[in-house]
């Protein structure tokens, strides 16, 4: 019998693979790196074509890995990008380069749309709100500057829909997908055809809707001698890559919360029910009916990693002698200093902020300066910045009356013992850091464990993480962040109306 899983993620810098056995073990890991297009201010490109390419090479590399052959795979799954768009012509070859969900190219069409639409009732019947992530604009800037690729539109896909299509022939998408793209009606449970309308698309080009676990279709022989799989091996509908990313790490249970230190900073609370609420998005679960309230900070370890590169010169090459990370020796001068910088604040909306704001024209700002103040004193505000933004989202799901039963640490910047010491003394909660994270892909391969029999219920993903050491709030610490976090919340407060004056 076939003793092992395969998942993918489809991600915008790369496409990473993981081989799992059925009883906890990773057994390889592989990655290629993709290209991100930008030819125009603003604007998020990708190649499908590419990324069938990764899948492909990052199979035949996990194979190789781990010695085993295509046949000993019994399932795949993917994860990917969401809500990205790859359109399809009637033989199922891509138009053009895939428009990725954080393309910024549509303001004129979201300030149409927001002018033209009631926003009470697109967030009624999806959940979310009128921005650039979701399909809409997207689809009418195309019809306004490249009308010839709509009109030969058959199929839109989803990044990791489209590896599914390549590697079965079929045409899907799974749920997530959908309820990103701003065209389901999240209550209904179908795209509606109001919003389809939104957009100019027309039903027949949205293809069937399946859940994560869902086997849409097996390998078929053109994919299975690209890949070296075997034809016949069932696939899964896959998922969104921030939902397979935070269930990897083991947070199913209603109130479990994620926080997630990656180049920007993600964060998810499982939950049994729907809750909705217009500053956060929503998203199912892998877990058939229960869903993740969650929010995006525009930036997190891209601010960081910002700072390093423009400040720490010294630093980096210190590190560099004494043979460890540059992030390592910031982190031990940084620590000898008090909680709270010795009086800085840091709003950390270099990129605009996404949630819980949604202003595109907010900037960061540095308040409390002093001439005693050093680069490792804004080094240590930087994160404590990301930590003010994680509890500005904790406080949002205090006001809607969601517990959180614990708080779960992964990604890069997780890595760091004073950022989660931060994190814990902010928030006033422990935190718990998850070890080697292998992140989407493995989210992706559960869901194929599960869709294939192999695995008999979803609290198998315990076997697979390990869970590491837990920070607990100081007290004092956390008194004198009380007080500078009131700050933090009552200067954007004050600031929001000079920021577009900046913008301009």
């Amino acid at each position: 019998m076939s003793e092992l899983l395969l998942g993918l993620d489809i991600g915008t810098t790369l496409t990473k693979g993981v081989l799992t056995d059925l009883h906890g073990g990773i057994v390889a890991e592989a990655e290629r790196e993709a290209t991100l297009y930008s030819e125009e201010p603003t604007w998020a490109e990708e190649d499908p074509e590419q990324w069938w390419e990764n899948s492909c090479a990052v199979t035949r590399a996990l194979l190789e890995r781990a010695g085993a052959r295509g046949g000993d795979v019994a399932a795949v799954g993917v994860s990917g990008m969401v809500p990205a768009m790859v359109l399809l012509d009637g033989e199922g070859v891509p138009l053009r380069r895939s428009i990725q969900q954080n393309d910024a190219r549509t303001g004129t069409e979201i300030l149409e749309l927001k002018q033209g639409y009631d926003e009470d009732r697109f967030f009624r019947l999806t959940g979310g709100s009128i921005n650039q992530q979701v399909v809409a604009p997207k689809a009418r800037w195309l019809r306004k500057h490249e009308p010839h690729t709509l009109d030969r539109l058959s199929t839109l896909l989803g990044s990791y829909d489209y590896i599914n299509f390549r590697l079965t022939g079929v045409r899907g998408v799974e749920r997530n997908w959908a309820l990103e793209s701003g065209l389901y009606d999240l209550r209904q449970g179908r795209f509606s055809d109001e919003l389809l309308e939104l957009a100019g698309l027309v039903r027949h080009q949205l293809p069937d809707v399946h859940d994560a676990h869902d086997v849409i279709g097996v390998v078929h022989p053109v994919a299975a001698e690209a890949t070296g799989l075997a034809s016949g091996t069932p696939v899964v509908g896959g998922a969104a890559d921030h939902v397979a990313s935070a269930f990897a790490t083991t947070a199913y249970a209603d109130g479990d919360l994620v926080i997630k230190f990656g180049g920007a900073g993600d964060i998810l609370l499982s939950l049994d029910g729907l809750v909705t609420d217009r500053r956060l998005f929503i998203d199912h679960h892998l877990v058939p009916g229960k869903f993740y309230l969650n929010g995006c900070m525009a930036t997190s370890g891209s601010l960081v990693k910002w700072y390093l590169q423009q400040f720490c010169a010294e630093e980096s090459e210190r590190a560099r002698r004494e043979g460890r990370s540059a992030y390592e020796l910031l982190d031990e001068l940084a620590a000898g200093l008090d909680a709270g910088s010795d009086g800085l604040v840091l709003l950390p909306y270099f990129l605009g902020e996404k949630t819980p704001l949604h202003d595109p024209a907010a900037r960061g700002t540095l308040l409390g300066l002093d001439l005693h103040h050093t680069r490792h004193h804004l080094y240590r505000a930087a994160l404590e910045s990301v930590a003010y933004g994680f509890r500005h989202h904790v406080d949002v799901l205090a006001e809607l009356g969601l517990p959180i039963r614990r708080v779960l640490a992964a990604d890069g910047g997780a890595r760091s013992d004073l950022w989660l010491q931060i994190a814990a003394d902010v928030l006033k909660m422990p935190v718990q850091r998850v070890a080697h994270h292998p992140g989407s892909s493995l989210g992706a391969a559960i869901a194929a464990g599960i869709g294939s029999g192999r695995l008999d219920d979803w609290s198998a993903v315990e076997r697979y993480v390990h869970l590491d050491r837990r920070f607990l709030p100081d007290e004092r610490a956390s008194a004198r962040y009380d007080r500078l976090y009131g700050v933090y919340r009552d200067t954007y407060t004050r600031l929001r109306d000079l920021y577009p004056r900046l913008a301009r």
